[in-house]
């Protein structure tokens, strides 16, 4: 793995009790895009530590590949992880190998997730069941994004957004959910949308979902492997319609990838399908770098640290601590979303019923199940 050279920073803190006996490096890996949104943190944490950490090293790597690297890692007694952050679906397959350290017993490090999480972080946090803990959270969508200048007539319902798919055929593009938040976030939110019989069970109880996406196979060209190089695709005019997130429609917004003036529809009966990020610790570190990890855990999750999430709407709003507000955020985030957000966001998030991701086990099973069915010979 290629790791990133040290971060540093300037930021003046006071310096705590030590919390090693001698500087740690501390290895992290992102499988989520997370440092797009914390790695001010772990500058902020080096600065206010320096006695703690020596220089901190970062790989990127995709998420499906996660869980068996490190499971070989540990096997050979060669683990140089000490810190993963990950989505829910890199989280879910290292649960089913066992590779997470429980954090149960680590609280009174770093606080109890009931009392410090968001209503909606908590619901995600549950299906952690300890083996990470939440550190950004989002209601996500789905949502659907458009050109206007080449989509007229936006779709507003599911069976809209399949006729336009046919009568525009390869013009619709979703990256492969296992490996995309804004795919799972499309595929997870698809049995409600449809009034499928169980949203919760994606083997039994999704008839109509997994009807629906084969019907919708038939004019997708192919499905690219994550959802930047999706949104490249509709950015440069191959494709007029993608399936987002609210982050994902804010932040390449943002940053000039996609057209300030693209436009987002929220399709009828949707429940939004709340969405987030871990701080995971892999098993096997030894006690001092341990100690180290849950001390950047618990700095990550203070208040002001939090209000960093923000960014540029990257995964809006962010924050999974509760009562963390825009307002706290720094100027150049409230600058960002106060331009390129949308004030219905906001409302839909006060008024739309949300429900949690699938369980992790059901997780696997969904994405394996769109793997084999819908995205085989698809060009993956």
């Amino acid at each position: 793995m290629t790791a990133f050279l040290a971060l540093t920073s300037t930021c003046a803190f006071s310096v705590p009790v030590s919390v090693s006996a001698q500087p740690q490096q501390i290895n992290i890996i992102d499988v989520a895009g997370n440092l797009a949104l914390t790695q001010k943190i772990f500058e902020n944490y080096k600065a206010a530590h320096p006695d703690a950490i020596s220089r901190f090293t970062f790989t990127k790597a995709p998420a499906p590949e996660l869980a068996g690297k490190l499971q070989a890692m540990q096997n050979a007694g060669r683990l140089d992880v000490d810190i993963v952050l990950t989505g829910t679906d890199g989280l879910a397959a290292g649960m089913e190998t066992g590779v997470w350290e429980d954090l149960t017993a680590s609280t009174s490090t770093f606080g109890n997730p009931d009392d410090i999480l968001s209503p909606g972080a908590i619901g995600l946090q549950k299906l952690a069941k300890m083996n990470g803990i939440v550190i950004a959270y989002s209601q996500q969508g789905p949502f659907i994004e458009y050109a206007p200048d080449r989509v007229k007539a936006a779709p507003t319902t599911a069976q809209d957004l399949l006729a336009w798919c046919k009568a525009n055929p390869n013009k619709l593009v979703y990256a492969r959910p296992a490996n995309s938040g804004a795919g799972r976030t499309f595929l997870m939110g698809l049995p409600y949308i449809l009034g499928d019989k169980d949203p919760k069970d994606p083997v039994a109880g999704w008839d109509k979902t997994w009807s629906y996406l084969k019907d919708l196979n038939s004019c997708i060209e192919y499905y690219p492997s994550g959802t930047t190089a999706a949104f490249k695709e509709f950015a440069n005019g191959t494709r007029d319609l993608i399936v987002t997130t609210m982050g994902w429609d804010i932040n390449p917004r943002a940053l000039g990838i996609v057209p300030a003036e693209a436009e987002v529809k929220m399709l009828d009966n949707t429940t939004f399908v709340g969405d987030g990020q871990f701080f995971a610790v892999p098993k096997g570190l030894s006690d001092e770098k341990k100690k180290v990890v849950l001390d950047i855990l618990k700095f990550a999750l203070q208040k002001d640290q939090q209000a960093i999430i923000y960014d540029s709407g990257y995964l809006y709003p962010g924050p999974s601590v509760k009562d963390v507000t825009l307002d706290m955020a720094p100027a150049e985030s409230r600058e960002v979303i106060g331009k390129f957000g949308r004030p219905m966001y906001d409302e839909l998030i006060a008024k739309t019923p949300t429900e949690v991701l699938l369980e992790p086990t059901a997780m696997v099973k969904a994405f394996r199940k769109w793997d084999e069915e819908i995205g085989a010979g698809k060009g993956q």
